[in-house]
């Protein structure tokens, strides 16, 4: 079996927008450790002690992961998280949750193809499409 899995890098942020999206996409973290938790941590710089090496966030059987970048950080580009979903309301209320802080590319309205569809890049730098398609 194989499953894709949405890897998210981050800039010092990566608990706090993990805690986000476990808040808002209904899920669990079911994995957190810094690099100073882990087993390389003795030899971690004490500036990155308190960044996350890697995080789960399970989201029924789906999950998402991430961390802080040790180095080097670039924001994303040319990605895009998409969620799918069939329940307008759900859609909108993950959609504001996401667009706290954030910036709105596309608000989230009715399409020709969706009950309600929007475009966003969170507070974190994370672009996020949400659609929530119209049934037939």
């Amino acid at each position: 079996m194989l499953k894709l899995v949405p890897y998210l890098s981050f800039n010092g942020q990566c608990e706090e927008a993990f805690k986000l999206y476990e808040r808002c996409l209904g899920g669990k973290i079911t994995f957190m450790q810094t690099y100073g938790d882990s087993p390389m941590g003795p030899q971690t710089p004490p500036e990155l002690h308190k960044r996350v090496m890697h995080a789960t966030l399970a989201v029924g059987d789906q999950v998402l992961q991430g961390s802080d970048s040790p180095g080097g950080y670039e924001k994303p580009q040319g990605i895009t998280i998409a969620i799918h979903l069939n329940d307008a309301v759900e859609a909108e209320r993950i959609f504001s949750a996401l667009a706290e802080n954030g910036t709105v590319q596309m608000p989230i309205e009715e399409t020709f193809w969706a009950l309600r569809f929007g475009m966003v890049v969170d507070r974190f730098g994370t672009p996020w499409l949400i659609n929530c398609e119209k049934t037939a």
